[in-house]
């Protein structure tokens, strides 16, 4: 590590490098392609961008590619990469879609060193020869698990045909192996070396998995509620977007304060949730898989799995939100009783302990809620006390015997029905009028 990284890393408070960002400096320092397998959270950014930055000559063109899933990532990364380069002055882009294009070609006209962005902004700009990559020397692909599927695949490999460098050195960062992952060399043409640190990993906090049985008309309630928690603010997870949609339009109604980011947003209205959740100013961000792939929440204190992830991969990507660098964390899975079984069936092969949480109040806790039963029963009057127990109202959300209490005491009063009016008895009514016709029919016999 060059001094004057070492000198910021002692300033930020840190003491020693994390296992990934150790592991996999003497191998890129060599010009040696990787694949650096860490947990979420432990530092993977910094564990490229150093090596990275000590490759890079100042002053001579494009020199490394770092691409990533989304645009909130691709920016996340280039500010980090960005608070690092400007140390040896060296410059950084990011290309991302839904940013101004015109802008981006404007500013590669001052040649930057590091260029960070998305495949599909990438392979655009070579395409229309806005973006030349002759003196690329290192290509970084984050998130590698996703990115390497289908459609972005193809735009990767289509971005490696555009640079001159006969053997390019490459980087695939990620959190969780898949397939392609062990064919990389199938792919790319390279040796690739493996550097899997997640088994001696211990830079994450401790992390509590909970799940949380509601049915799915109580869902949103439960969500309202666990917005109100003390100092809680969440991550919600949601596979598809219309279902997300439709929270939003329940939560505004019911004026929850929140935030949405999803990847059909413009570039501002992304920024701006994202800023509003850093700041706490509010408490739910609600996203997809796709748009929060990476994202770095400092200190974020849980996840809510609103809908079932999909698969282990997507639990372990979703949870690594929270509980970073060794702060602690909680992750909600929220559904009723048969999407619980099956959340449970999915994560016993896993080492996950997961176990029941309930509201209680304004906090979330382990413990079941005790039933608090009317209070119907009267002391002696002579004892001269009034109701015992208390009064309550059954919330029915988050568990079915969820209450609030009322303070114990408070007197229960006695039910008061309405009296009926005189006459109202439709039958005595008619009877009432017989009567009178009968007496009047007597009167005229008694007068003729």
């Amino acid at each position: 590590m060059l001094d004057v990284f070492k000198e910021k890393f002692a300033a930020q408070g840190f003491t020693q490098p994390s296992p990934i960002q150790t592991a996999v400096e003497a191998p890129m320092l060599a010009g040696t392609s990787v694949l650096g397998l860490a947990p979420t959270g432990s530092g993977k950014t910094l564990a490229f961008t150093w090596p990275m930055l000590e490759m890079i000559r100042v002053g001579e063109g494009t020199q490394a590619l770092i691409l990533a899933p989304s645009q909130e990532l691709a920016m996340q990364t280039t500010s980090v990469v960005r608070e690092w380069a400007q140390l040896i002055d060296a410059k950084v882009l990011a290309l991302t879609g839904g940013a101004n294009v015109k802008r981006q070609m404007e500013k590669l006209k001052k040649h930057p060193e590091i260029i960070v962005g998305t495949p599909g902004r990438v392979t655009n700009l070579i395409g229309t020869g806005k973006l030349k990559l002759g003196h690329l020397q290192l290509m970084i692909v984050d998130e590698a698990d996703e990115l390497l599927t289908d459609e972005t695949l193809d735009q990767i490999r289509e971005i490696l045909d555009a640079t001159f460098a006969e053997t390019l050195q490459l980087g695939f960062f990620s959190a969780t192996e898949t397939k392609i992952l062990d064919e990389l060399p199938r792919w790319f043409g390279q040796k690739v070396e493996k550097i899997d640190v997640r088994a001696i990993d211990q830079t994450q906090g401790e992390v509590r998995h909970r799940t949380m049985e509601v049915g799915n008309r109580h869902r949103v309630d439960l969500l309202k509620r666990i917005s109100r928690v003390d100092h809680l603010r969440a991550l919600v997870f949601f596979n598809k977007m219309q279902e997300l949609q439709h929270v939003v339009v329940e939560l505004r109604h019911q004026h929850v304060s929140f935030a949405a980011l999803t990847s059909n947003q413009r570039q501002v209205d992304r920024e701006k949730a994202l800023r509003l959740f850093r700041q706490g100013k509010v408490e739910l961000l609600l996203t997809t898989d796709l748009a929060a792939r990476g994202l770095d929440v400092p200190e974020l204190p849980a996840v809510i799995n609103f809908q079932l992830p999909k698969d282990v991969t997507t639990y372990i990507h979703r949870s690594g939100r929270t509980g970073r660098m060794g702060a602690k964390g909680l992750v909600i899975t929220m559904g009723d009783d048969h999407d619980i079984r099956d959340f449970k069936k999915m994560m016993k092969p896993t080492d996950y302990e997961v176990k029941p949480a309930y509201l209680a109040g304004y906090q979330i806790v382990d413990t079941k809620p005790a039933k608090v039963k009317p209070a119907l029963a009267f002391d002696h009057p002579s004892s001269g006390t009034e109701a015992v127990g208390a009064r309550h109202r059954v919330e029915g959300i988050g568990h079915p015997d969820t209450v609030r209490q009322e303070p114990v005491g408070t007197p229960v009063k006695p039910e008061i029905r309405p009296k009926k009016k005189k006459g109202h008895n439709k039958h005595s009514k008619k009877k009432g009028m017989r009567k009178k016709n009968r007496d009047r029919s007597n009167n005229q016999v008694d007068k003729s």
